[in-house]
């Protein structure tokens, strides 16, 4: 087409684009006013500096964001859709500590395991062991041999068919001055795409997403690429 056309259809993208941010704008209000709920349980976690409470995991800010990161007890390295979602964290992580929000993430398998894993990966956000402890029963991202036995479990705020012993979500948790921590929001499955800064940039790019169904049509563990720099000792590739 023309460089004219061209301008006509893409003013008419532009007002429905700003209709869509209007509408997120809209959105993160109504998140923010979402009622908290109080914990009244302890958990625990193993870190490198020793077993912590998720209260000393705040790490002196007001505001914590947990991702539930797929890694069970018996596996042996994280899930390649957690991976592709995790690689877009580092970069980000001064702005959230400058802006009183800490990032962890957490999973099941022993902090020996996460440990190497998160070496593999070259990352830095912290990464804790919640073994030992109901934290991923409790927020619905680990299913008990009862659920997995029926294939059926809670997830996504609703009972629903479940395939693993294992599955992906955001929880944010909000402490006051007392030391009160609450449970302020969860979002799972399709909830982790905008922190997935890859899609961000291939949602503009002239083929999008071009994937047949989703993410494990072609995503790898990003040392597991062709063409990735040394290959990856670990697994062999």
């Amino acid at each position: 087409v023309s460089r004219e056309e061209w301008l006509v259809a893409r003013r008419a993208l532009l007002a429905e684009e700003k209709a869509f941010t209007r509408a997120h704008d809209e959105l993160n209000r109504k998140r923010l006013a979402l009622p908290w709920v109080k914990l009244d349980k302890t958990y625990s976690f193993d870190t490198p500096q020793g077993r912590k409470t998720l209260a000393e995991l705040f790490d002196g800010r007001s505001q914590l964001i947990v991702y539930h990161f797929m890694l069970g007890p018996d596996w042996k390295e994280g899930c390649p859709g957690c991976s592709f979602l995790s690689d877009s964290v580092d970069g980000v992580l001064p702005h959230l500590e400058h802006h009183d929000v800490s990032y962890m993430a957490v999973s099941r398998a022993p902090l020996e395991k996460i440990e190497a894993f998160k070496k593999r990966m070259g990352w830095r956000f912290r990464w804790v062991s919640s073994q030992g402890s109901d934290f991923n029963f409790d927020y619905h991202v680990s299913f008990t041999p009862e659920e997995i036995a029926k294939g059926r479990g809670f997830y996504n705020f609703e009972e629903q068919d479940i395939s693993g012993d294992e599955a992906p979500g955001h929880s944010v948790f909000y402490k006051d001055e007392a030391g009160d921590i609450f449970h302020t929001y969860s979002s799972y499955a399709r909830g982790g795409e905008p922190f997935i800064g890859t899609y961000t940039h291939l949602d503009i790019a002239p083929k999008g997403r071009n994937e047949a169904k989703n993410l494990g049509d072609w995503v790898k563990h990003h040392d597991r690429y062709e063409d990735a720099p040394g290959g990856c000792p670990a697994c062999g590739s």
